[in-house]
């Protein structure tokens, strides 16, 4: 794939694809799970297309995505996606079931599948924000970090500064409520699927409820650090063996399966 770059960590064991969500590269999205390669995991955490060192694009584009994915699986692969980066591997997974292993999500932007209220506000902030085109980029993103769930004074001192030059990426996307999802695909296949959210939000818990429920998924929340719910580390990667039924390393307590 020379359009895509990715960090590689491990070198042995079951393939893992980690795809990232919007305003991050893969390294930067997945540090926390770097551990797991110590589990005897092969890791590969993609940059997407318009991001990190990938080639170049106008807009994110998850069902591209999904294409790039599925030509990184090889004869099988474990898949993680988060956020926006979560509904390019729903396509990938429906496309190559075969070469799925496991498929998790973490808190993909899938709003309008629910009916609950909480869901339908976090959708419709996002929806006006796509279609706004009065707003600055610096005034688009904040609103944008706050619809998802984080709060801009959090962020490291000179991050939202570097947001900024990106905006023009997201605004241009393909939004997801543009496309049909695979839900049947998934549905029916056997893979094991596991969708979780990071319980800071009620709209987000209601989204994966409902997304988990239409796919046959496992539900799982863990919070700790809202959207961005790969940076509580060991509690995810824990669930993240489990799923795939690869030992904890020494000195590392399951979560049951």
């Amino acid at each position: 794939m020379p359009d895509l770059y990715a960090h590689r960590w491990g070198s042995s064991g079951p393939l893992v694809l980690l795809v990232h969500g919007s305003f991050a590269t893969g390294a930067e999205e997945w540090w926390a799970q770097r551990d797991l390669s110590e589990a005897g995991c092969r890791l590969v955490a993609v940059d997407r297309r318009g991001w990190g060192q990938s080639a170049v694009a106008s807009g994110e584009d998850f069902v591209r995505d999904g294409e790039d994915i599925a030509a990184l699986m090889e004869d099988g692969a474990h898949l993680v996606g988060h956020s926006y980066g979560a509904l390019g591997t729903m396509m990938a997974a429906a496309a190559r079931p075969e070469a799925t292993l496991s498929l998790t999500l973490l808190e993909p932007p899938t709003w309008t599948l629910a009916d609950e209220v909480s869901a339908r506000a976090v959708a419709g902030a996002v929806r006006g924000l796509m279609e706004d085109v009065d707003l600055t980029d610096e005034e688009w993103v904040l609103h944008f970090l706050a619809a998802f769930g984080t709060t801009p004074s959090t962020l490291p001192v000179g991050m939202l500064d570097g947001l900024v030059p990106l905006v023009g990426l997201v605004r241009r996307a393909r939004p997801p409520w543009g496309h049909d999802l695979p839900l049947t695909d998934l549905a029916a296949a056997s893979f094991p699927k596991l969708v979780v959210s990071g319980g800071h939000h009620p709209g987000w818990d209601a989204t994966c409820d409902v997304l988990a429920a239409r796919i046959g998924a496992s539900r799982v929340e863990i919070p700790g650090a809202g959207h961005e719910i790969q940076f509580v580390g060991t509690a995810l990667n824990r669930v993240l063996l489990d799923l795939w039924e690869i030992d904890h390393p020494a000195g590392e307590p399951s979560t049951g399966r």
